[in-house]
């Protein structure tokens, strides 16, 4: 489904990795981990189309339009932008051929299903962290791509956000989807995914997830 060969990329000049080669299968769910700064959000972005890699070739086999959808990090969104969160939320309509009656009732329920009821009319300057994340979350929820791409879905979520959001997840999974999701909370990335693909500076490694993420430790209360 996702086959990346002798794939570098990063700033021009400056790969993060040497060439590496790793193939996503169809329907398999890949967390992405690795230190900050080895370029996990870059790579989702190439995976996407959105930046070019520095050498190699990415292949994603899905139909030009509409076959892959991104959630970026809310950071990138101008909060400034004068729409509402429905108007948001539904922009995840795009490419779909939906009636006025389908879409709105679709529209209602993926709100209420994020728990967003009742905020469709506040602008996004007005939204908490948590509320925005949900509102992006919401907008992957009406698109219809078989391959699905999440940069950090937990930001700014509570734990009650972060359970609702791997619900979403495994259900997005269990409708036979393709998804890599980046994430540094490692012990959800453990428990909620198949595959890990860890990025470090020397190459990556792709394996069972629990295998190559060791549990955690608990801590000790005194």
């Amino acid at each position: 489904m996702i086959t990346c060969t002798a794939l570098r990329w990063g700033a021009p000049g400056q790969p993060l990795t040497p060439p590496v080669d790793f193939t996503l299968e169809k329907g398999s769910l890949t967390g992405v981990i690795g230190a900050n700064g080895t370029g996990k959000s870059s790579l989702l972005k190439v995976i996407a189309g959105l930046q070019k890699p520095l050498t190699g070739k990415v292949s994603v086999n899905v139909p030009r339009r509409g076959g892959l959808a991104f959630l970026p990090q809310q950071q990138h969104l101008d909060r400034q932008f004068p729409i509402s969160l429905q108007e948001l939320v539904a922009a995840g309509f795009w490419g779909l051929q939906l009636s006025p009656q389908q879409r709105s009732q679709r529209l209602q329920a993926v709100l209420e299903d994020w728990c967003l009821s009742g905020l469709e009319q506040r602008p996004l300057m007005a939204l908490s962290g948590g509320q925005l994340q949900r509102a992006l979350l919401a907008r992957m929820s009406l698109s219809e791509s078989s391959v699905l791409l999440l940069d950090e879905p937990h930001a700014a979520l509570d734990e009650e956000g972060q359970a609702l959001c791997w619900k979403h997840i495994h259900a997005w999974h269990a409708s036979g989807r393709t998804l890599v999701v980046v994430c540094h909370d490692l012990a959800s990335v453990r428990h909620h995914t198949q595959n890990v693909l860890q990025i470090k500076s020397t190459g990556c490694l792709l394996g069972p997830s629990k295998e190559l993420i060791r549990p955690q430790p608990r801590m000790q209360v005194a």
